[in-house]
């Protein structure tokens, strides 16, 4: 049977049983439909989380720090000798001291840390509002970078963090003196700083400067943190191996992240389950379908049978009608999750924007997956239609023209 003829008789069924043809395809896109939300669902989720914690040069850096043992310390002379690595890009410090935070009479103890812009792009330190520090800002010596918990220190919550920038605070840093007692010194920043941005870091009393602006009220002999950034991914584990080698603790968010995929490909897997017993009882009832096709169209086979069509030509035509059912299904079945979807998050989004939140997109819908889902939907109209396609190739064509 000439390919060309097969898919005209294939899909005679839009104009002999229109109805039938159109519900069975809707049902299998209500359980492709199923599979699509909810796998979307999971996507979505994983973008979402993701987002807080991948930005660009943070997969491709390592945080170091001293662990106290072995007189390990993290000194510019170390930062230089982590830089002299073929494989390391950058090494960015971090130096912190205790201090006191004052805004409008009120004071409360914080840490004010001091870096530089890369730093923030290797830790992916973001902003929750305002703006972060860049390249240009590398001597600003009039800005502040705060954390969600300082703010709180002066009844500030998180949905008014915005209201907060601008406003101006001054400090006094608490430094050991130099003469190995427990005293401290009070060193006086004798100026305000503008607030210019409020973090994502959570839980932290952090107040961050620009390195050279707080290197001109203390010397820095040692750091507390390094962020090293890595040439690429191949040479990540090696760069990790050999600081872990030299006595230093060591963080990679990349490992953050590949736990965190794990995690959603479990939820991921198990929402798949859900839709799939939707999509099962789909698939049951389109096999019923071709399943009173073939005793509807006993007789038309035995007719093509007496007139030269093979065995094979009548399976190829069952099998070739359930695998266009079934990838029907699985389109209208995605444009049904897509469309739900995208109206979900845009109506999320709405409310967002009219309660000053951060717009998201709680469903998503990768190209590669939908592809995958259109695929399966026709392999599962295959497997539907390929028995009542084997039992109308052995039907006896004798009986099946005087079966009534």
């Amino acid at each position: 049977m000439r390919v060309q003829d097969l898919a005209q008789l294939s899909t005679r069924m839009f104009k002999t049983n229109p109805l039938r043809t159109w519900l069975t395809i809707l049902g299998m896109g209500v359980g492709t439909g199923a599979v699509v939300i909810l796998v979307g669902l999971g996507f979505g989720l994983q973008q979402i989380i993701l987002e807080q914690i991948v930005f660009g040069d943070s997969l491709l850096s390592l945080g170091v720090s001293a662990t106290g043992a072995q007189g390990l310390t993290l000194t510019p002379e170390i930062v230089q000798k982590f830089e002299a690595n073929e494989a390391v890009v950058d090494a960015a410090p971090l130096a912190r001291f205790p201090a006191l935070v004052t805004y409008k009479g009120l004071t409360g103890n914080v840490f004010v840390q001091g870096a530089e812009p890369a730093y923030l792009r290797y830790a992916g330190i973001t902003p929750s509002a305002g703006e972060a520090f860049v390249e240009e800002d590398i001597n600003d010596a009039s800005s502040i970078m705060l954390s969600p918990a300082v703010l709180k220190l002066f009844g500030i919550e998180d949905e008014d963090a915005e209201s907060f920038i601008g406003e101006r605070v001054s400090f006094r840093l608490l430094v050991p003196a130099d003469d190995g007692t427990d005293l401290v010194n009070e060193i006086i920043l004798d100026k305000e700083y503008i607030v210019k941005g409020i973090t994502k870091e959570e839980g932290v009393l952090n107040a961050l400067m620009m390195l050279p602006e707080l290197r001109e009220y203390v010397g820095i002999d040692e750091y507390e943190r390094v962020q090293v950034n890595v040439v690429d991914n191949e040479n990540l584990p090696l760069v990790e191996a050999w600081l872990v080698e030299e006595g230093y603790r060591v963080t990679a968010l990349s490992k953050t992240v590949e736990q965190a995929t794990q995690i959603f490909k479990g939820i991921q897997a198990v929402l798949a389950t859900f839709g799939g017993i939707a999509l099962i009882v789909s698939a049951i009832g389109m096999f019923n379908t071709m399943t009173v096709t073939l005793l509807e169209r006993t007789k038309e086979i035995g007719i093509m049978r007496t007139i030269g069509a093979s065995p094979n030509d009548v399976k190829y035509l069952f099998v070739s009608e359930s695998i266009v059912v079934g990838f029907l299904g699985g389109v209208t079945g995605i444009l049904m999750g897509v469309i739900l979807g995208v109206t979900v998050n845009l109506f999320l989004n709405f409310i967002a924007g009219q309660y000053g939140g951060q717009a998201v997109s709680l469903f998503a819908f990768p190209l590669d997956f939908l592809a995958f889902i259109a695929i399966f939907s026709a392999a599962v109209g295959y497997l539907t239609g390929i028995f009542p396609a084997r039992r109308a190739s052995t039907l006896n064509p004798l009986d099946a023209i005087r079966y009534e």
